[in-house]
Protein backbone atom coordinates (compact mmCIF):
# COMPACT_ATOMS: atom_id res chain seq x y z
CA UNK A 1 0.00 0.00 0.00
CA UNK A 2 2.77 2.45 0.95
CA UNK A 3 4.64 1.71 -2.31
CA UNK A 4 1.47 2.29 -4.32
CA UNK A 5 0.80 5.67 -2.66
CA UNK A 6 4.40 6.71 -3.19
CA UNK A 7 4.20 5.65 -6.83
CA UNK A 8 0.98 7.45 -7.65
CA UNK A 9 1.13 10.48 -5.38
CA UNK A 10 4.83 11.04 -4.72
CA UNK A 11 5.94 11.59 -8.31
CA UNK A 12 3.39 11.49 -11.11
CA UNK A 13 0.75 14.19 -11.19
CA UNK A 14 -1.31 12.49 -13.93
CA UNK A 15 -1.79 9.40 -11.78
CA UNK A 16 -3.48 11.47 -9.06
CA UNK A 17 -6.20 12.62 -11.49
CA UNK A 18 -6.89 9.03 -12.51
CA UNK A 19 -7.16 8.00 -8.87
CA UNK A 20 -9.56 10.83 -8.02
CA UNK A 21 -11.68 9.89 -11.04
CA UNK A 22 -11.74 6.26 -9.94
CA UNK A 23 -12.90 7.17 -6.43
CA UNK A 24 -15.58 9.53 -7.73
CA UNK A 25 -16.83 6.80 -10.09
CA UNK A 26 -16.93 4.45 -7.12
CA UNK A 27 -19.09 6.96 -5.24
CA UNK A 28 -21.35 7.47 -8.26
CA UNK A 29 -21.89 3.72 -8.51
CA UNK A 30 -23.56 3.81 -5.09
CA UNK A 31 -26.59 5.80 -3.98
CA UNK A 32 -24.46 8.32 -2.09
CA UNK A 33 -24.90 11.18 -4.57
CA UNK A 34 -28.66 10.72 -4.64
CA UNK A 35 -28.74 10.89 -0.83
CA UNK A 36 -26.95 14.26 -0.90
CA UNK A 37 -29.05 15.62 -3.77
CA UNK A 38 -32.32 14.71 -2.06
CA UNK A 39 -31.29 15.97 1.39
CA UNK A 40 -33.19 19.09 2.43
CA UNK A 41 -34.58 19.45 5.94
CA UNK A 42 -32.59 16.48 7.23
CA UNK A 43 -29.41 17.59 5.50
CA UNK A 44 -27.04 17.35 8.47
CA UNK A 45 -28.01 13.81 9.38
CA UNK A 46 -27.83 12.61 5.80
CA UNK A 47 -24.45 14.22 5.20
CA UNK A 48 -23.11 12.52 8.32
CA UNK A 49 -24.40 9.22 6.95
CA UNK A 50 -22.55 9.75 3.66
CA UNK A 51 -19.34 10.90 5.37
CA UNK A 52 -19.02 7.60 7.19
CA UNK A 53 -19.31 5.62 3.96
CA UNK A 54 -16.13 4.05 2.60
CA UNK A 55 -15.86 5.95 -0.74
CA UNK A 56 -15.99 9.37 0.96
CA UNK A 57 -13.49 8.20 3.56
CA UNK A 58 -11.24 6.95 0.76
CA UNK A 59 -11.51 10.27 -1.08
CA UNK A 60 -10.66 12.28 2.04
CA UNK A 61 -7.75 10.01 2.91
CA UNK A 62 -6.42 10.23 -0.65
CA UNK A 63 -6.44 14.05 -0.54
CA UNK A 64 -4.62 14.00 2.81
CA UNK A 65 -2.05 11.35 1.85
CA UNK A 66 -1.30 12.95 -1.50
CA UNK A 67 -0.70 16.29 0.26
CA UNK A 68 1.87 14.70 2.59
CA UNK A 69 3.73 12.93 -0.22
CA UNK A 70 3.71 16.10 -2.32
CA UNK A 71 5.33 17.86 0.68
CA UNK A 72 2.65 20.55 0.69
CA UNK A 73 2.25 22.94 3.60
CA UNK A 74 -1.48 23.62 3.11
CA UNK A 75 -4.50 21.89 1.59
CA UNK A 76 -7.46 23.96 0.39
CA UNK A 77 -10.92 22.45 -0.19
CA UNK A 78 -12.80 25.32 -1.80
CA UNK A 79 -16.44 25.37 -2.90
CA UNK A 80 -17.10 27.18 -6.18
CA UNK A 81 -20.43 27.76 -7.92
CA UNK A 82 -20.56 24.37 -9.65
CA UNK A 83 -17.49 22.45 -8.47
CA UNK A 84 -15.20 21.86 -5.49
CA UNK A 85 -11.59 22.89 -6.07
CA UNK A 86 -8.72 21.01 -4.39
CA UNK A 87 -5.47 22.96 -4.17
CA UNK A 88 -2.12 22.37 -2.44
CA UNK A 89 0.51 24.90 -1.45
CA UNK A 90 3.83 23.30 -2.43
CA UNK A 91 7.08 25.19 -1.77
CA UNK A 92 5.07 28.33 -1.04
CA UNK A 93 3.16 28.30 -4.36
CA UNK A 94 -0.48 27.18 -4.66
CA UNK A 95 -1.21 24.57 -7.34
CA UNK A 96 -4.63 23.30 -8.36
CA UNK A 97 -4.84 19.51 -8.11
CA UNK A 98 -8.38 18.68 -9.21
CA UNK A 99 -11.99 19.82 -9.37
CA UNK A 100 -14.69 17.55 -7.95
CA UNK A 101 -18.48 17.55 -8.47
CA UNK A 102 -20.14 20.17 -6.26
CA UNK A 103 -22.39 17.47 -4.80
CA UNK A 104 -19.35 16.04 -2.95
CA UNK A 105 -18.77 19.25 -1.02
CA UNK A 106 -21.05 18.55 1.97
CA UNK A 107 -19.89 14.96 2.64
CA UNK A 108 -16.22 15.89 2.13
CA UNK A 109 -16.36 18.84 4.54
CA UNK A 110 -18.40 16.78 6.99
CA UNK A 111 -15.80 14.00 6.92
CA UNK A 112 -13.04 16.50 7.73
CA UNK A 113 -15.12 17.88 10.59
CA UNK A 114 -15.66 14.38 11.99
CA UNK A 115 -11.94 13.50 12.11
CA UNK A 116 -11.11 16.95 13.55
CA UNK A 117 -13.82 16.66 16.26
CA UNK A 118 -15.72 19.70 15.00
CA UNK A 119 -19.48 20.36 15.01
CA UNK A 120 -20.84 19.00 11.71
CA UNK A 121 -24.17 20.79 12.22
CA UNK A 122 -22.55 24.26 12.40
CA UNK A 123 -22.29 25.92 8.98
CA UNK A 124 -22.52 29.62 9.86
CA UNK A 125 -19.45 30.19 12.05
CA UNK A 126 -15.74 29.49 11.55
CA UNK A 127 -14.31 26.47 13.39
CA UNK A 128 -10.78 25.42 14.34
CA UNK A 129 -9.52 21.95 15.13
CA UNK A 130 -6.71 19.51 14.58
CA UNK A 131 -6.12 15.82 14.07
CA UNK A 132 -3.28 13.36 13.67
CA UNK A 133 -2.95 10.60 11.08
CA UNK A 134 -0.48 7.82 10.34
CA UNK A 135 1.08 7.72 6.87
CA UNK A 136 3.06 4.76 5.50
CA UNK A 137 2.63 2.64 8.60
CA UNK A 138 4.65 4.60 11.18
CA UNK A 139 4.88 8.21 9.99
CA UNK A 140 2.78 10.47 12.21
CA UNK A 141 1.59 13.75 10.68
CA UNK A 142 -0.42 16.48 12.45
CA UNK A 143 -3.01 18.62 10.67
CA UNK A 144 -4.42 21.95 11.80
CA UNK A 145 -7.95 22.53 10.48
CA UNK A 146 -9.85 25.76 9.82
CA UNK A 147 -13.38 25.82 8.39
CA UNK A 148 -14.57 29.16 7.02
CA UNK A 149 -18.13 29.91 5.73
CA UNK A 150 -18.07 31.48 2.24
CA UNK A 151 -20.69 32.51 -0.31
CA UNK A 152 -20.67 29.07 -1.97
CA UNK A 153 -20.31 26.96 1.18
CA UNK A 154 -17.66 26.13 3.76
CA UNK A 155 -14.02 26.38 2.75
CA UNK A 156 -11.59 24.05 4.53
CA UNK A 157 -7.89 24.78 5.03
CA UNK A 158 -5.63 22.04 6.37
CA UNK A 159 -2.18 23.09 7.58
CA UNK A 160 0.20 20.13 7.27
CA UNK A 161 2.56 19.84 10.25
CA UNK A 162 4.96 17.10 9.22
CA UNK A 163 7.77 16.74 11.77
CA UNK A 164 9.66 14.40 9.44
CA UNK A 165 9.82 17.07 6.76
CA UNK A 166 10.79 19.87 9.16
CA UNK A 167 14.39 20.53 10.12
CA UNK A 168 14.57 21.86 13.69
CA UNK A 169 18.31 22.43 13.65
CA UNK A 170 19.65 25.97 13.72
CA UNK A 171 22.76 24.75 11.86
CA UNK A 172 20.67 23.61 8.87
CA UNK A 173 18.37 26.59 8.37
CA UNK A 174 20.62 28.25 5.79
CA UNK A 175 22.07 31.02 7.99
CA UNK A 176 25.25 32.63 6.70
CA UNK A 177 28.22 31.63 8.91
CA UNK A 178 28.89 35.00 10.50
CA UNK A 179 25.15 35.59 11.09
CA UNK A 180 24.77 32.13 12.65
CA UNK A 181 27.69 32.80 15.02
CA UNK A 182 26.15 36.08 16.16
CA UNK A 183 22.72 34.47 16.60
CA UNK A 184 24.14 31.63 18.73
CA UNK A 185 25.89 34.14 20.97
CA UNK A 186 22.60 35.96 21.56
CA UNK A 187 20.71 32.68 22.17
CA UNK A 188 23.12 31.76 24.97
CA UNK A 189 22.59 35.04 26.83
CA UNK A 190 20.89 34.62 30.24
CA UNK A 191 18.17 37.17 29.48
CA UNK A 192 16.85 39.40 26.72
CA UNK A 193 14.53 39.09 23.72
CA UNK A 194 15.03 37.40 20.34
CA UNK A 195 12.46 38.37 17.71
CA UNK A 196 11.71 36.88 14.29
CA UNK A 197 9.66 38.76 11.72
CA UNK A 198 8.15 38.10 8.32
CA UNK A 199 4.81 37.27 6.70
CA UNK A 200 2.79 34.13 7.38
CA UNK A 201 4.58 31.04 6.07
CA UNK A 202 8.08 32.54 6.12
CA UNK A 203 9.45 30.01 8.63
CA UNK A 204 9.35 32.13 11.80
CA UNK A 205 8.01 29.33 14.02
CA UNK A 206 10.56 26.84 12.67
CA UNK A 207 13.38 29.28 13.49
CA UNK A 208 12.06 29.81 17.03
CA UNK A 209 11.76 26.06 17.65
CA UNK A 210 15.27 25.53 16.27
CA UNK A 211 16.68 28.12 18.69
CA UNK A 212 14.77 26.46 21.56
CA UNK A 213 16.23 23.10 20.61
CA UNK A 214 19.73 24.64 20.52
CA UNK A 215 19.46 26.13 24.03
CA UNK A 216 17.40 23.31 25.57
CA UNK A 217 18.96 21.38 28.46
CA UNK A 218 17.65 19.42 31.47
CA UNK A 219 18.53 22.25 33.87
CA UNK A 220 16.33 24.83 32.09
CA UNK A 221 12.63 25.46 32.57
CA UNK A 222 11.22 26.22 29.10
CA UNK A 223 7.59 27.27 28.55
CA UNK A 224 5.90 28.16 25.26
CA UNK A 225 2.60 29.99 24.64
CA UNK A 226 1.17 29.35 21.18
CA UNK A 227 -1.99 29.66 19.11
CA UNK A 228 -2.06 26.79 18.45
CA UNK A 229 0.82 24.51 19.44
CA UNK A 230 2.27 23.47 16.07
CA UNK A 231 5.00 21.01 17.05
CA UNK A 232 4.88 19.09 20.31
CA UNK A 233 8.45 18.69 21.59
CA UNK A 234 9.61 16.55 24.48
CA UNK A 235 10.84 18.40 27.56
CA UNK A 236 8.97 21.62 26.78
CA UNK A 237 5.91 22.92 28.64
CA UNK A 238 3.62 24.07 25.84
CA UNK A 239 0.48 26.13 26.45
CA UNK A 240 -2.28 26.31 23.83
CA UNK A 241 -4.17 29.58 24.26
CA UNK A 242 -7.99 29.63 24.18
CA UNK A 243 -9.24 33.23 23.82
CA UNK A 244 -12.91 32.18 24.05
CA UNK A 245 -12.24 30.94 27.59
CA UNK A 246 -10.12 33.94 28.56
CA UNK A 247 -6.79 32.13 28.14
CA UNK A 248 -4.96 34.73 26.04
CA UNK A 249 -1.27 35.38 25.43
CA UNK A 250 -1.17 38.09 28.09
CA UNK A 251 -3.06 36.12 30.77
CA UNK A 252 -0.94 33.02 30.08
CA UNK A 253 2.28 35.03 30.38
CA UNK A 254 1.29 36.43 33.76
CA UNK A 255 0.76 32.91 35.07
CA UNK A 256 3.91 31.57 33.41
CA UNK A 257 6.08 34.20 35.09
CA UNK A 258 4.98 32.75 38.43
CA UNK A 259 6.32 29.35 37.31
CA UNK A 260 9.93 30.64 37.41
CA UNK A 261 10.80 29.91 33.74
CA UNK A 262 14.26 30.34 32.29
CA UNK A 263 13.14 30.60 28.67
CA UNK A 264 9.74 31.72 27.33
CA UNK A 265 8.56 31.39 23.74
CA UNK A 266 5.56 33.46 22.68
CA UNK A 267 4.09 32.29 19.38
CA UNK A 268 3.20 35.79 18.23
CA UNK A 269 3.06 39.29 19.73
CA UNK A 270 -0.24 40.77 18.58
CA UNK A 271 -0.95 43.64 20.97
CA UNK A 272 0.68 46.14 23.30
CA UNK A 273 -0.22 44.24 26.47
CA UNK A 274 1.55 41.06 25.32
CA UNK A 275 4.56 43.05 24.13
CA UNK A 276 4.72 44.96 27.41
CA UNK A 277 4.75 41.74 29.47
CA UNK A 278 7.35 40.17 27.13
CA UNK A 279 9.65 43.19 27.44
CA UNK A 280 9.36 43.20 31.23
CA UNK A 281 10.06 39.45 31.31
CA UNK A 282 13.21 40.00 29.23
CA UNK A 283 14.31 42.75 31.65
CA UNK A 284 13.79 40.59 34.74
CA UNK A 285 16.10 37.71 33.90
CA UNK A 286 14.24 35.64 31.27
CA UNK A 287 15.21 34.78 27.70
CA UNK A 288 12.13 35.56 25.58
CA UNK A 289 11.61 34.34 22.00
CA UNK A 290 8.75 35.62 19.87
CA UNK A 291 7.64 36.85 16.44
CA UNK A 292 6.21 40.02 14.92
CA UNK A 293 4.37 40.50 11.64
CA UNK A 294 6.67 43.04 10.02
CA UNK A 295 8.57 42.89 6.75
CA UNK A 296 12.09 43.92 7.83
CA UNK A 297 14.24 43.68 10.95
CA UNK A 298 14.58 47.47 11.28
CA UNK A 299 10.83 47.82 10.70
CA UNK A 300 10.18 45.77 13.84
CA UNK A 301 11.77 48.53 15.94
CA UNK A 302 9.37 51.11 14.47
CA UNK A 303 6.48 48.68 15.02
CA UNK A 304 7.35 48.30 18.72
CA UNK A 305 7.55 52.07 19.13
CA UNK A 306 4.12 52.41 17.50
CA UNK A 307 2.76 49.83 19.95
CA UNK A 308 3.71 52.15 22.81
CA UNK A 309 7.01 50.69 24.06
CA UNK A 310 9.53 53.32 25.12
CA UNK A 311 12.79 53.35 23.11
CA UNK A 312 14.95 52.84 26.22
CA UNK A 313 12.98 49.66 27.03
CA UNK A 314 13.51 48.36 23.48
CA UNK A 315 17.26 48.99 23.79
CA UNK A 316 17.44 47.29 27.19
CA UNK A 317 15.43 44.18 26.30
CA UNK A 318 15.95 43.22 22.63
CA UNK A 319 19.12 41.30 21.69
CA UNK A 320 18.56 40.51 18.02
CA UNK A 321 15.84 40.70 15.35
CA UNK A 322 15.72 38.14 12.53
CA UNK A 323 13.81 38.93 9.34
CA UNK A 324 13.34 35.97 7.02
CA UNK A 325 11.75 34.57 3.88
CA UNK A 326 11.72 31.20 2.11
CA UNK A 327 12.99 30.79 -1.45
CA UNK A 328 12.26 27.79 -3.66
CA UNK A 329 15.29 25.62 -4.40
CA UNK A 330 16.06 25.10 -8.06
CA UNK A 331 15.62 21.44 -9.04
CA UNK A 332 19.09 19.80 -9.21
CA UNK A 333 17.90 17.31 -11.84
CA UNK A 334 16.95 19.80 -14.56
CA UNK A 335 18.57 23.14 -13.74
CA UNK A 336 20.34 24.95 -16.58
CA UNK A 337 23.60 26.89 -16.15
CA UNK A 338 24.08 30.35 -17.67
CA UNK A 339 25.94 33.63 -17.19
CA UNK A 340 24.07 36.69 -15.90
CA UNK A 341 24.28 39.67 -18.31
CA UNK A 342 26.55 42.35 -16.86
CA UNK A 343 23.90 45.08 -16.83
CA UNK A 344 21.51 42.79 -14.92
CA UNK A 345 24.24 41.81 -12.44
CA UNK A 346 24.88 45.48 -11.66
CA UNK A 347 21.20 46.41 -11.43
CA UNK A 348 20.17 43.68 -8.95
CA UNK A 349 23.24 44.17 -6.72
CA UNK A 350 25.00 40.95 -7.71
CA UNK A 351 28.14 42.73 -8.89
CA UNK A 352 28.44 44.59 -5.56
CA UNK A 353 28.65 41.25 -3.77
CA UNK A 354 30.89 39.60 -6.35
CA UNK A 355 32.91 42.42 -7.97
CA UNK A 356 35.24 40.20 -10.02
CA UNK A 357 34.05 36.60 -9.97
CA UNK A 358 31.66 35.24 -12.60
CA UNK A 359 30.16 32.24 -10.83
CA UNK A 360 27.98 29.82 -12.74
CA UNK A 361 24.34 30.38 -11.86
CA UNK A 362 21.26 28.38 -12.78
CA UNK A 363 17.75 28.86 -14.15
CA UNK A 364 14.71 26.63 -13.65
CA UNK A 365 13.63 24.33 -16.47
CA UNK A 366 11.20 21.65 -15.25
CA UNK A 367 11.23 17.85 -15.25
CA UNK A 368 9.44 14.80 -13.91
CA UNK A 369 11.13 15.03 -10.49
CA UNK A 370 9.89 18.57 -9.82
CA UNK A 371 6.47 18.15 -11.50
CA UNK A 372 7.66 20.48 -14.30
CA UNK A 373 7.95 23.47 -11.97
CA UNK A 374 11.74 23.73 -12.03
CA UNK A 375 11.85 23.93 -8.23
CA UNK A 376 11.97 21.36 -5.44
CA UNK A 377 12.18 22.24 -1.73
CA UNK A 378 12.92 25.58 -0.09
CA UNK A 379 15.82 27.40 1.52
CA UNK A 380 15.69 30.28 4.00
CA UNK A 381 17.18 33.75 3.58
CA UNK A 382 17.60 36.12 6.51
CA UNK A 383 18.81 39.47 7.72
CA UNK A 384 19.95 39.52 11.34
CA UNK A 385 20.01 42.88 13.15
CA UNK A 386 22.19 42.79 16.26
CA UNK A 387 21.54 45.51 18.85
CA UNK A 388 25.00 47.07 18.95
CA UNK A 389 25.78 50.27 20.90
CA UNK A 390 25.45 52.28 17.69
CA UNK A 391 22.01 50.81 16.88
CA UNK A 392 20.81 51.47 20.43
CA UNK A 393 21.94 55.08 20.17
CA UNK A 394 19.91 55.55 16.98
CA UNK A 395 16.83 53.98 18.60
CA UNK A 396 17.09 56.34 21.59
CA UNK A 397 17.23 59.26 19.16
CA UNK A 398 14.06 58.04 17.43
CA UNK A 399 15.78 57.28 14.11
CA UNK A 400 13.72 55.85 11.24
CA UNK A 401 13.90 52.42 9.64
CA UNK A 402 16.17 53.46 6.75
CA UNK A 403 18.80 55.05 9.03
CA UNK A 404 18.87 52.04 11.36
CA UNK A 405 19.15 49.62 8.42
CA UNK A 406 22.02 51.62 6.88
CA UNK A 407 24.06 51.54 10.09
CA UNK A 408 23.41 47.85 10.70
CA UNK A 409 24.55 47.15 7.13
CA UNK A 410 27.80 49.04 7.74
CA UNK A 411 28.25 46.98 10.91
CA UNK A 412 28.08 43.74 8.94
CA UNK A 413 24.39 42.85 8.50
CA UNK A 414 23.60 41.07 5.25
CA UNK A 415 20.21 42.00 3.79
CA UNK A 416 17.71 39.40 2.54
CA UNK A 417 18.37 40.46 -1.07
CA UNK A 418 22.12 39.93 -0.56
CA UNK A 419 21.57 36.61 1.20
CA UNK A 420 19.33 35.50 -1.68
CA UNK A 421 21.95 36.46 -4.26
CA UNK A 422 24.56 34.52 -2.27
CA UNK A 423 22.28 31.47 -2.30
CA UNK A 424 21.92 31.94 -6.06
CA UNK A 425 25.70 32.04 -6.47
CA UNK A 426 25.88 28.74 -4.55
CA UNK A 427 23.51 27.15 -7.08
CA UNK A 428 20.62 26.78 -4.61
CA UNK A 429 18.05 29.04 -6.27
CA UNK A 430 17.48 31.29 -9.28
CA UNK A 431 17.63 35.02 -9.91
CA UNK A 432 13.91 35.05 -10.75
CA UNK A 433 13.08 33.54 -7.36
CA UNK A 434 15.29 36.04 -5.50
CA UNK A 435 13.65 38.98 -7.27
CA UNK A 436 10.17 37.52 -6.64
CA UNK A 437 10.63 37.28 -2.88
CA UNK A 438 12.99 40.10 -1.88
CA UNK A 439 12.78 43.89 -2.14
CA UNK A 440 15.59 46.03 -3.62
CA UNK A 441 18.17 47.36 -1.17
CA UNK A 442 17.69 51.07 -1.96
CA UNK A 443 19.01 52.04 1.48
CA UNK A 444 22.12 49.96 0.91
CA UNK A 445 23.23 51.47 -2.37
CA UNK A 446 25.29 54.11 -0.59
CA UNK A 447 27.25 51.52 1.44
Amino acid sequence: MAETIEKYYGVEEEASDETFDAIIKDIQDTEDLEIVKDSTADQDGRVDEVSDDAPIIKLTDTIIQQAVFAKSSDVFIEPLEKTVRIRYRVDGVIREIDRLPKVLHFPLVSRVKVIANLDISEHRLPQDGRFKTIISGDRSVDFRVNVLPTAWGEKVCLRVLDKQGTVLDVEKLGFEKNALKRLKECALRPHGMILTCGPTGSGKTTTLYSILKYVDSPDKNIVTVEDPVEYQLKGLNQVNIKPAMGLTFSSSLRSILRQDPDIIMIGEIRDRETLDIAVKAALTGHLVLSSLHTTTAAGSIVRMRNMGIEPFLICSSVLVIIAQRLLRRVCPSCREAYQIPENVAVKVGFRRLFPEAKPEVFRAKGCKNCLNTGYKGRVGITEILIFSPGIKELILKGAGETVIKSLSRREGMQTMREDGLSKMAQGLTTLEEVLRITAPDEAMDES
